[in-house]
């Protein structure tokens, strides 16, 4: 469905009007058209800074000059010390970084290493790296910090300034976003230096769009190999469920896009509208409930082994709990999550390859709670719950399981709520509007690849950070 509103106030006449009466403009927001590139960042100027003792100049480095950056540094800025010296190990060319007035391009992304942050006093090289930049990032920049792990600090000083970043990165991305622009935060776990490549890419591209105020946190992965994201679905066998129409459809579109094998899977009923969708992208349909009891077997048995699992298939049955049937409450809890448990359970029999990544769809729902919700709340904070307790278990399969958490979507079911409530959710966020279904889908891609080997267990909102919630 169309935002009128956005549309509107990027009229003429309806750029006037807002800005006359002081109302809100979102921004254009810029999405992929196109698979992974090998160079997304193919002569981007992106502004590089750190704390005085980061620990991972070398590895941001090398990703950023592999995306093709012009690499810009803040010469009186404190800190530089281990970035140069990466720099100079590397041969990178470092440049500086030019006046607001100065003719150049500005940067389209900062980028600060604040690994090695270790007491609140030191938060204050962050403040004096970003405060004299943020004004000049342009419409749909990228700002991402990067941290240690608060759970691999040891030291009290340290794991009270990795937190702290949180909220700074939260609170910046609210100040940001009526540009376009997406502030995020990577937390780096003790071994998962080689493992940013891939979340850098995603964080840092336009198929990142719609994600901002958000952390991951990337570990080491014993069982897996590092791989280039470009081209790492090519060829890979991927089963979506619900995948008829809306999210699910976008899911599948964007996974062929980017080279898998698609089977399509939702319930009987839409037979029809699932072959149109497989039949766009060149995928196979299987029309089949969830919630049979043999869904797993018939999975196995029609798809000869899957390498990425996303279980997106759901339904809502909304009332307040003093009026819910019990009837609606075991249909939710029954789709949405019981389904899951049981499917995977079978396909860790047999049905999945060796490496395969499942991908489940929370919700933000799961997260903050609605009123009249309690049955989907509590599968979809489930969700969250199951993704970190089946990770070891895929892990040492070399494989991983993280869930997407949509907040307000553009979707047939958003269309036809009231309009007050509808103008609410698109704009209780950072970047004033609603996602669209490419936004999860470019999520759940980015997931299901084995370039995301170093992210398992973990819940990523797409919420264009919702107002509420974690």
């Amino acid at each position: 469905m169309n935002d009128r509103y956005l549309e509107f106030t990027h009229s003429p006449f309806g750029k006037s009007l807002a800005s006359m009466l002081g109302l809100p403009t979102p921004p254009r927001l810029r999405r992929a058209d196109a698979p992974w590139a090998d160079r997304p960042l193919e002569a981007t100027p992106v502004v590089l800074g750190g704390d005085s003792g980061a620990a991972l100049a070398a590895p941001l480095l090398k990703a950023l000059s592999g995306m093709g950056a012009i690499l810009r540094i803040v010469p009186e800025h404190a800190g530089l010390a281990p970035i140069k010296a990466a720099a100079a190990q590397m041969s990178v060319a470092l440049a500086g970084n030019p006046a607001p007035d100065s003719g150049e391009p500005r940067s389209q992304a900062l980028v600060f290493d604040a690994s090695g942050v270790a007491s609140p006093a030191q938060l204050r090289e962050v403040y004096d790296f970003f405060q004299p930049l943020v004004r000049n990032v342009p419409g749909n920049g990228r700002i991402l910090v990067l941290s240690r792990a608060p759970q691999s600090c040891i030291d009290v000083g340290r794991k009270t300034a990795a937190t702290a970043l949180r909220g700074f990165v939260r609170s910046l991305a609210k100040e940001v976003g009526k540009n376009g622009t997406t502030c995020n935060l990577i937390e780096v776990e003790t071994g998962g230096e080689g493992w940013l490549d891939a979340p850098l890419r995603f964080f840092l591209s336009v198929h990142s769009a719609y994600v901002s105020g958000q952390l991951l946190t990337v570990g080491a992965h014993a069982k897996a190999t590092a791989v280039a994201l470009p081209g790492s679905l090519q060829g890979k066998t991927a089963l979506v469920t619900g995948a008829a129409r809306g999210i699910g459809a976008a899911i599948a579109e964007v996974l062929a896009r980017e080279g898998a094998r698609v089977i399509g899977m939702d319930h009987p009923s839409q037979e029809g509208a699932l072959g149109e969708t497989m039949a766009k992208i060149g995928g196979r349909g299987l029309a089949l409930d969830v919630t049979a009891p043999d869904a797993a077997e018939r999975i196995a048995a029609e798809t000869e082994g899957l390498d990425i699992v996303v279980h997106n298939a759901g339904v809502t049955r909304d009332k307040m709990l003093r009026n819910m049937t019990p009837q609606q409450w075991d249909m939710v809890l029954n789709i949405n999550l019981a389904a899951i448990l049981r499917i995977n359970e079978g396909l860790l029999k047999k049905g999945l390859n060796g490496g395969a990544r499942v991908v489940c769809i929370s919700s933000i729902g799961g997260i903050g709670g609605n009123a009249g919700q309690t049955n989907y709340g509590a599968t979809k904070a489930g969700v969250i719950g199951y993704v970190d307790a089946m990770a070891e278990t895929l892990a040492q399969r070399g494989g991983a399981i993280n869930a997407v958490a949509p907040g307000f979507i553009e979707t047939q079911m958003t269309a036809a709520m009231p309009v007050g409530p509808r103008e609410v959710g698109r704009r209780i966020n950072s970047l004033s509007q609603g996602g669209l279904p490419q936004d999860i889908a470019e999520a759940v891609a980015f997931l299901a690849s084995p370039a995301a080997a170093g992210v398992n267990g973990r819940t990523l909102r797409v919420c264009g950070q919702n107002w509420f919630g974690a």
